[in-house]
């Protein structure tokens, strides 16, 4: 089992910035690929961004390139979610996930973590 622990969510103005962390903890070599997801009220899941352990550039949305930034501490198993420019579409409950598959679909996600608030106002 993989457990995952964000932290970091909380209540900034726009344009503002926050950085989300997500610490993994368990049997982490089994995962290969840590993202990010965020979910708005009365909207589905969405993906946010994605990188694996083992090296190789993050992707992201369309809706956050630019803005955010995905990276990675393996020797702390830990990712971050630097988020810059923040608009409040971006408000959602953001949760982090974690896969063994290389460039996994949503669906391949194994683990999720609780998720942490994020609010962006006006």
């Amino acid at each position: 089992q993989v457990q995952l622990v964000e932290s970091g969510g909380g209540l900034v103005q726009a344009g503002g910035s926050l950085r989300l962390s997500c610490a993994a903890s368990g049997r982490t070599s089994s995962t290969y690929t840590m993202a990010w997801f965020r979910q708005a009220p009365g909207k589905e899941r969405e993906f946010v961004a994605a990188i694996s352990w083992n090296g190789g550039m993050p992707s992201y949305a369309d809706s956050v390139k630019g803005r955010f930034t995905l990276s990675r501490d393996n020797a702390k198993t830990t990712v971050y979610l630097q988020m810059n420019s923040l608009k409040p579409e971006d408000t959602a409950v953001y949760y982090c996930a974690a896969s063994d598959r290389r460039n996994p679909a949503t669906d391949d996600y194994n683990y999720w973590g609780q998720g942490t608030q994020v609010t962006v106002s006006s």
